[in-house]
């Protein structure tokens, strides 16, 4: 009897367990967490806090499809674990500007586990308000979305090796693949002739910058880690920024950083950062001018305004309908171009507007003024740094072409390394063109840095630098690596003075010579 009971209680089990085994398996299957940190503060804390939260949910989860009710002490832990879950999903648009600088290949390996820890923010949200509700049960789209993500979860880019290249293995098609086809295709190229640059490192912090005009107020300030000086431009109804610049030519460039704080849900609709091109460079009222105003506005969605005027009367004013509140929230990089009578306007790599008169014809332009209305002095602020104005910038193809070299201060690199800055590629890509159009040209990529630091360390630099674009035209524009050579000068052949802003900038160059 003792046998036959404990028989019996034996085949409950085994039947319990069997009955188990496709009840574990319904749950959707877990997501691993990276291996290995990425090397960017702000990331590795929103990936880490991501999967720790995840795999507390994800516990849960389990009790819920094993049939385990959840008790009072549970339902405290999951309530606290989404509210948690919500503030972090709400910062993470704030930790892809932190990317801004980073190599390519780390920005990969970046973007990959950041991806991946928004996946399980989004499974963690979701999964943690069923399980509050009562309503957890197994979902398809739930299995789908991480059955199409689970192959690739040891492909994150989070191999131990110390060498970043070894992470080239581990990219994410997705989404390196998506970043390269952006830079492929950006076609913003700066002018080559130099006018105007300030970085601000000449001028004390808590100043106004020496080489800039305003009829308000301002000040140079240090932001965090940032090596950068950056102008703090305070807003006002009528207030203007004027760089020195006496006249402008018909074609020309300007570039500079923009970094915006304190931007929020209660920051005024009416609140916009302008860039204008005048006829004149006083406050007083323009007459002829195109502008552009970037909105700030975080609670509805503004467009950019374009306006212009041409002997004193209106003939353009339009809102471009794009929702960018996200955008200026982070590090953006603004290019402007200006050929004529046409108007285009960059922000990163994406180009929003390009309008073929905007400006008056056969009228001289002569100054570039900024213009910032409707924040909060108190809370709300926005800076500027790097500006850089340049004669030029239309096309450096037929140059290459008909004296066999060109050189150029229009590719940018992270201060001290040869990470290249994404609103380079326009340039690149030009140089890409003509190596397609004619597979018997061969290049020499040469690099040249200004006389900051020792020799030996700029000459070293240089040859990275001139690698690194040899390199992006190897794998972004898929030029064969054997009609190109790669060389360093150092500071060795200025073409400027490296005692100024200016100067420094021009001497920082790349040029490409025919073989």
């Amino acid at each position: 009897m003792f046998y036959k009971l404990l028989y019996s209680k034996f085949a409950i089990t085994v039947l319990a367990f069997l009955f188990f085994i496709p009840l574990s398996h319904s749950q959707t299957k877990k997501l691993k967490r990276p291996k290995s940190r990425v090397g960017i503060s702000s990331v590795d804390t929103f990936v880490q806090e991501s999967f720790d939260l995840y795999e507390k949910v994800y516990k849960y989860d389990g009790y819920a499809q094993a049939g385990t009710p959840l008790d009072d002490e549970d339902i405290d832990v999951l309530e606290e674990a989404l509210t948690e879950m919500t503030a972090l999903s709400d910062s993470a648009s704030n930790i892809i500007s932190d990317l801004d600088g980073v190599g390519i290949l780390k920005q990969g390996k970046a973007t990959l586990q950041i991806n991946k820890a928004k996946k399980a923010i989004k499974y963690s949200i979701k999964t943690a308000k069923e399980l509050l509700l009562g309503e957890r049960n197994k979902k398809e789209e739930d299995d789908n979305e991480v059955e199409n993500s689970s192959d690739d979860d040891n492909n994150d880019g989070d191999s131990n090796s110390e060498n970043e290249e070894n992470d080239t293995d581990n990219k994410d098609p997705e989404n390196i693949s998506h970043d390269l086809e952006v830079l492929s295709k950006f076609d913003f190229v700066p002018g080559n002739k130099t006018i105007f640059f300030d970085d601000f490192s000449q001028d004390f912090i808590g100043d106004f910058p020496s080489k800039w005009n305003t009829n308000g107020s301002g000040e140079l300030v240090k932001i965090n880690d940032s090596p950068n000086n950056w102008l703090r431009l305070i807003s006002g109804r009528n207030t203007k920024y004027i760089p020195d610049i006496k006249n402008l030519p018909d074609t020309f460039t300007l570039e500079f950083d923009m970094l915006t704080k304190g931007l929020n849900n209660k920051t005024s609709s009416q609140s916009y950062f302008q860039i204008l091109i005048s006829d004149n460079n006083t406050f007083n009222k323009d007459t002829n001018f195109a502008m552009v105003e970037i909105p700030l506005c975080q609670f509805i969605d503004r467009g950019l305004i374009v306006e212009n005027s041409i002997n004193g009367k209106r003939e353009i004013r339009n809102e471009i309908q794009v929702d960018i509140r996200k955008q200026v929230t982070k590090r953006n990089h603004i290019s402007v171009a200006i050929n004529k009578q046409r108007f285009r306007v960059w922000i990163n790599e994406t180009k929003y507007v390009d309008i073929p008169r905007l400006l008056p014809e056969n009228v001289s332009m002569k100054s570039i003024k900024l213009h910032l209305r409707g924040l909060d002095i108190n809370k709300e602020n926005l800076y500027v740094s790097n500006f850089k104005v340049a004669e030029g910038g239309v096309d450096l193809r037929r140059k290459l072409l008909a004296d066999g070299k060109i050189s150029t201060n229009g590719i940018l690199f992270d201060s001290g390394s040869a990470n290249i800055k994404p609103q380079s590629y326009g340039i690149i890509r030009q140089i890409s063109q003509v190596l397609q159009q004619d597979d018997a040209i061969k290049l020499k990529i040469v690099g040249h840095t200004d006389g900051d630091g020792n020799d030996d360390t700029n000459l070293k630099l240089s040859k990275s630098r001139a690698e690194a674009v040899k390199h992006a035209l190897i794998n972004v524009y898929k030029i064969d690596g054997s009609r190109l050579i790669s060389e360093g000068k150092g500071e060795n052949e200025p073409v400027a003075d490296n005692s100024t802003s200016e100067g420094k900038a021009q001497n920082r160059r790349v040029e490409f010579i025919k073989q």
